[in-house]
């Protein structure tokens, strides 16, 4: 009971508060500031002209470089490689993929070259193909899927 007492007096002290904020505001004058008056308006005095012996077309603008294209397996490397000093660190490859980085590490130094991940992959790649054609057909390719386990059962 004395929750519901308590909960009608703040509701009508919060209500007399507003009450009075809203009398206090209807009783102000707003004032809107005059607006700016508009910028000036210049006429053009024209577009700058060449000379006559000025030449029609100038030089070829130079061509640009041709882009390195980098295969699959370097994009792939170098999203973990963020400081791309050509190693990944163990922090580089996230602390929840240790499992992973300590088997692709071959030598156990705590750095990943990209030797040590390409090996791995290809021979991943070469696990998968199957008839040892060189090329993955999809039912190949499904093999190569991380395998799911079974979520763990609550003990409750």
């Amino acid at each position: 009971m004395k929750r519901y007492v308590a909960g009608a007096a703040s509701m009508m002290l919060l209500m007399t508060a507003g009450l009075f904020l809203w009398i206090g505001a209807s009783g102000q004058e707003v004032v809107i500031p005059d607006a700016p008056p508009p910028p000036e308006v210049r006429e053009p005095e024209g577009l700058p002209e060449a000379d006559e012996s000025a030449p029609i077309l100038g030089p070829a603008p130079p061509t640009p470089p041709k882009a390195y294209k980098a295969s699959r397996e370097e994009r792939r490397f170098n999203r973990y490689d963020r400081n791309r000093d050509g190693v990944i660190t163990r922090l580089e490859l996230m602390s929840s993929r240790t499992k992973a980085f300590k088997a692709l590490d071959k030598d156990g130094n705590n750095l990943l070259t990209f030797e040590e991940w390409a090996a791995t992959t290809s021979d991943r790649f070469a696990g998968a193909d199957k008839d040892g054609d060189g090329q993955l057909t999809r039912a190949e390719f499904r093999t190569t899927r991380p395998k799911r386990t079974a979520p763990q059962r609550c003990k409750c």
